[in-house]
């Protein structure tokens, strides 16, 4: 027999899957076979295997086959495609950097509240991001000789929002303005123009509805109401005001609400405390000390984990988490915390049983109109206006109907949501105190003991509390 042909009685090739390697398998271990080193590179590169060749593996096997009877053997292996790295935005500041915002702490370990409000400020024409440009994919080869292409990055894009340009090849953004780099919803940059109050918001300074942000430094007094398309930072506290950012709110003291007002963010808010009153973010609420007797609604969390770490009476809710050092107290003050569900879900499914109970009602009463009319009509003394009054509570009753059933079909959307709970989670660092009430998603728990550094979670449809 030649040669050729024992070599295909007893080896294999075998290529992988993705062509990137080649290996000889022997059919059986036969004593008497002997190849020569260059028929069996032959023989190889007849069953395709051209490139990336281990020819000393080769040589090796066919000076001693015995040694590569019972293993499957590499004998070439190919250059695997590299993918590309996605391009990039580099900004001139860290707008997420939640130390830009925090109080300097001295040598002495002091803090200096007196320099919190460290601002991105940017002049007009100055450079504030670029774009990082993706790189290209590095094409491989298999062991078969076939050229595999290498996967280019992604080019990134910027987020353009106010008082910013772009150069003519989209690879850098500049500031329009003197102002304070930010970000607002969906992470668009933005220059805005800042607005500072050196004093209290009161009768001197008036109402603010401003389109950038605006630093107060002193006060925001009862009564008075702060906008701003931009941030808020207040370097002193609130009383019962109207404060509204599209970004974000930071005030250095805290909120003495006496249930006026209110603090609306579509970011995060920070403070220290607050009390008696209504805080909304559509991402986090940040409070150092406590949260007494008000009503907190956050898309995200609520953390309170400060030296006091405290909430007590009020609503809390969040949409995934809700982290304190005590919930509660000795006196057992009804205090409510609920996760798991988007508040303003929970609000609108209060809304939409309240209005299906005021459409049922009026739909009793039209259909209790309806029928006095339906027997006069089987008398014959139907009168043409009461024809017309007829035709029309018909028609009320209809779309009464068709109103009824969207808002039933949306309290089914919004209570599948509620089912949806799996990451929520109430985490209490010291105490949970009896009289606190646990939601979460729609599933209820009354906390009847104080208990010690506890958290809890939904699990098989019950709220459990876990020992931590």
């Amino acid at each position: 027999m030649s040669e050729a042909g024992q070599l295909e009685q007893h080896i294999r090739i075998q290529i992988s899957a993705d062509k990137l390697s080649a290996f000889i398998q022997f059919n059986r271990a036969d004593d008497s076979f002997t190849c020569s080193p260059e028929a069996l590179e032959q023989y190889v590169k007849d069953n395709g295997v051209i490139y990336g060749l281990h020819y000393d593996v080769i040589h090796k096997i066919a000076k001693d086959p015995k040694a590569y009877y019972y293993n499957q053997t590499l004998i070439a292996a190919g250059d695997p495609p590299l993918q590309g790295e996605n391009g990039s935005i580099k900004l001139a500041y860290r707008l997420d950097d939640d130390s830009l915002h925090r109080p300097i702490e001295n040598a002495d370990g002091k803090v200096d509240l007196k320099e919190v409000n460290r601002i991105n400020n940017v002049q007009r024409g100055q450079l504030i991001a670029e774009r990082i440009a993706a790189t290209q994919g590095k094409e491989g080869k298999s062991v078969t000789g076939i050229v595999l292409p290498g996967k280019n990055g992604k080019d990134a894009r910027f987020k353009v929002g106010k008082n910013v340009v772009l150069n003519s090849d989209q690879t850098a953004m500049y500031s329009a303005i003197d102002g304070l780099m930010t970000k607002t919803d969906n992470d668009k940059i933005n220059v805005f123009p800042v607005y500072e109050v050196n004093g209290d918001v009161d009768y001197r300074t008036g109402n603010i509805d401003f389109v950038g942000t605006v630093v107060i430094r002193g006060n925001v007094l009862t009564g008075f109401r702060v906008k701003a398309a931009g941030d808020i930072r207040v370097i002193g506290g609130v009383e019962g005001a109207e404060l509204e950012s599209d970004g974000s709110i930071e005030i250095t003291g805290g909120v003495m609400a006496g249930d006026k007002g209110y603090l609306k963010a579509n970011r995060n808010i920070k403070l220290s405390f607050v009390q008696d009153g209504r805080l909304h973010a559509g991402e986090n609420i940040i409070v150092s000390q406590s949260i007494m007797h008000s009503q907190l609604k956050a898309g995200k969390s609520v953390v309170c984990s400060g030296a006091k770490g405290l909430i007590v009476g009020g609503c809390v809710q969040a949409g995934e988490r809700v982290a304190a050092r005590t919930i509660g107290n000795t006196m057992s003050t009804a205090t409510v915390i609920e996760v798991g569900v988007l508040p303003d879900l929970r609000t609108e499914l209060q809304e939409l049983r309240t209005s299906i109970r005021q459409l049922v009602d009026g739909l009793d009463k039209t259909e209790k109109a309806l029928g006095l009319l339906d027997q006069l009509a089987s008398v014959g003394q139907l009168s043409d206006d009461k024809l017309a009054l007829r035709v029309k509570l018909g028609a009320t009753k209809r779309q009464t109907n068709e109103q009824i059933d969207t808002k039933r079909e949306r309290i089914l959307e919004i209570e599948k949501a509620l089912e949806d709970t799996d990451l929520a989670r109430v985490d209490v660092a010291n105490v949970c105190y009896g009289g606190s009430k646990i939601v979460i998603g729609r599933y209820t728990r009354f906390v009847k003991d104080a208990t010690k550094r506890c958290s809890f979670r939904l699990q098989d449809g019950e709220v459990t509390m876990i020992s931590s």
